[in-house]
């Protein structure tokens, strides 16, 4: 993928647009993206935060993640849509929830991360490299 991508909340109230490749795809298993998703995982890239802009209100929830890192889930303050995301772990890098994007047709996870937390009816492609927790950098 060479072009810009976009995408946003449910009401169209907070988008985004970044004009660089994603640096990181995969899933996420840890029990908060279980939580915040509604389901097994939570499908992620990852953009340089400089490449990415953002209009719109997003309020951030801040908590202790598995990896022991602060990590915020970024959402609209309208609608409740879960879009964004940050950690300590990973400065200068924003997560963008796959089911955010305008068109997630072109998503092509690269690994699957935190699968010690995995459930047993989340099937995820299992030729995907899985780490128990979060792969050192």
């Amino acid at each position: 993928m060479s072009h810009t991508f976009s995408g946003g909340c449910s009401c169209g109230a907070l988008r985004y647009e970044s004009v660089a490749e994603p640096v990181v795809a995969g899933h996420c298993q840890c029990r908060h993206c279980q939580r915040a998703s509604g389901a097994g995982h939570a499908s992620i890239i990852g953009v340089h935060q400089d490449a990415l802009t953002i209009t719109g209100e997003v309020k951030y929830f801040d908590y202790t993640a598995d990896s022991g890192n602060t990590a915020s889930n970024g959402f609209c303050p309208n609608c409740g849509s879960n879009v964004l995301g940050k950690t300590s772990g990973m400065p200068g890098i924003m997560a963008i929830k796959v089911g955010s994007l305008d068109d997630p047709s072109w998503f092509k996870p690269g690994m699957t991360i935190f699968a010690a937390s995995a459930q047993p009816w989340d099937l995820v492609d299992p030729d995907l490299p899985a780490f128990p927790g979060m792969p050192e950098r």
